[in-house]
């Protein structure tokens, strides 16, 4: 493991870990049905150590809070709005066009490409999380029992190799 990923692991066994059964509780109990807890802790995590490498957080517990609960809402209200447009949709389906252009395919086909090669640039341990998790779209506590490591260890490995990931993409990008 590299000094940078065990800085980043310490500080979030440190500064997040021991706040993420509250969150999840909290969660569960203002938003219950209406989002996947997992997803929200994990964009969280993915922005609070975003905003950590841009800077010093001076309170990381209310930061990881805020972000949880905005993310949360926002998935709700998103809902809402594709809920509206696909009713539009569906009335309005035989005017549409749905051909994707040739640049859009290329393009797409890029990003999955730089996509692929950024997963397969992770550490092995964080490449099959990750992989389990959103290729197999296996559950944190599947991960868990089937790699022998703790539900703690799987979201922040997760969340390292999104953030990798995130990194990677950036550098590599074509405009």
């Amino acid at each position: 493991m590299h000094q940078e990923e065990f800085d980043q692991t310490r500080w979030y066994e440190k500064h997040l870990r021991p706040h993420e059964p509250m969150l999840r509780a909290w969660l569960n109990s203002r938003f219950s049905g209406q989002i996947d807890v997992d997803d929200i802790i994990q964009e969280a995590l993915i922005r609070v150590l975003g905003a950590k490498e841009e800077g010093d957080l001076k309170s990381p517990k209310a930061y990881f809070f805020a972000i949880a609960r905005n993310l949360a809402l926002d998935h709700i209200r998103r809902s809402k709005v594709v809920f509206n447009e696909a009713i539009f949709n569906s009335e309005a389906m035989h005017l549409l066009d749905e051909a994707e252009s040739i640049e859009e395919t290329v393009s797409r086909n890029h990003e999955l490409e730089i996509l692929t090669e950024a997963i397969q640039a992770l550490p092995e341990r964080c490449r099959r999380v990750f992989t389990l998790s959103k290729v197999y779209g296996m559950s944190y506590n599947q991960i868990a029992e089937e790699m022998g490591i703790t539900f703690n260890t799987v979201s922040a490995q997760i969340a390292n190799g999104l953030s990798k990931c995130r990194k990677y993409m950036r550098k590599h990008a074509r405009d």
